[in-house]
C-alpha cells in the first residue's frame, strides 16, 4: 500500500469537513460522558471500541437509567447498519490485504459516503487514500471525545441539550440521502418501523423491535433497492 504526500493531501481535502464534524460532534460526547462520571480516556476507549455516534450518545445516556446490558443491546442494533455498509464494500476492498479488516471495521456512515465510489481522485494510491480517509475520520472522532472530556473536567457549565447533536445531524443526513437516493423504501420504512415500535412498545424498549424489523426487511427487499437504484441510475 502507497502513501505519499499526494494521498495524505487527497485525503484531507475528503475528509476535512467530516474531521471538522466530528471534533465538534465527539467533544459534545465527551462532554456528556464526563457528566456520567467516565472521564478523557473512557471516552477514548469508547471511540476505538465501539466508533458510532448514535450508538455511543444513546449508550451513555442508558448507563444511569438502565442495566448495563440494555444500553450494549441497544448501542449494537443501532450499529447493525454498519454491517451492510461493510457487505457493499467487500468487492472494493478485496484488494486491500490485511489492511481491509480495519476499513470493515470503522467504516461508519460519513466515511461509507465517501468512499462508495469504485475510484478514488485521479492520480493517488486508491488503497492508501481509503486507508488514511478512514483513519483521519475515526482519529477526529476520538481527538474531539477527549478535547471535550477534558475540557469538561477543568470546566464547569449546563451541558443541557448536548444530546440532541446526534439528532439534529442525522435529521440533516436523512434530509439529504432523501434528496440524492432514487428508492425511498429505506427511508420510509426507518420512519415507519420506528414510529410504530415507539406507539407499541414505549420509549424504554422500542429502538431494538424497531431495529429489528428495519434489518429484516431491508434484508428481504436488498435486490428490489438495489434494482431500482441501478435502474434510476442506468436512465
Amino acid at each position: 500500500m502507497r502513501i505519499t504526500k499526494r494521498e495524505i493531501s487527497a485525503a484531507l481535502r475528503t475528509s476535512l469537513p467530516i474531521m471538522v464534524t466530528f471534533i465538534v460532534l465527539g467533544a459534545g460526547f465527551g462532554i456528556l460522558m464526563q457528566e456520567h462520571g467516565y472521564g478523557p480516556l473512557w471516552s477514548i476507549f469508547s471511540g476505538v471500541v465501539i466508533f458510532s455516534g448514535t450508538g455511543q450518545f444513546v449508550s451513555v445516556s442508558m448507563l444511569d437509567s438502565g442495566p448495563l446490558l440494555m444500553a450494549a443491546i441497544t448501542a449494537l442494533m443501532i450499529s447493525a447498519r454498519h454491517v451492510f455498509f461493510s457487505i457493499s464494500m467487500i468487492g472494493r476492498y478485496k484488494q486491500e490485504g490485511k489492511w481491509k479488516w480495519y476499513l470493515y471495521y470503522a467504516l461508519c456512515d460519513e466515511t461509507y459516503a465517501m468512499l462508495s465510489k469504485d475510484e478514488g481522485p485521479v492520480g493517488v494510491n486508491t488503497s492508501g487514500y481509503r486507508l488514511l480517509v478512514t483513519l483521519f475520520d475515526q482519529l477526529s472522532w476520538i481527538l474531539g471525545s477527549f478535547l471535550g472530556g477534558w475540557l469538561s473536567s477543568l470546566l464547569s457549565f449546563n451541558s443541557t441539550g448536548i444530546d440532541f447533536s446526534m439528532t439534529a445531524l442525522f435529521v440533516t443526513v436523512y434530509i439529504q440521502q432523501w434528496i440524492d437516493s432514487q428508492s425511498h423504501i429505506p427511508a420510509i420504512l426507518g420512519l415507519a418501523a420506528t414510529l410504530a415500535c415507539r406507539l407499541i412498545f414505549g420509549r424504554e424498549i422500542f429502538l431494538i423491535p424497531a431495529m429489528i424489523i428495519i434489518i429484516v426487511v431491508l434484508t428481504l427487499m436488498r435486490d428490489k433497492i438495489e434494482k431500482k437504484g441501478g435502474a434510476a441510475h442506468a436512465a
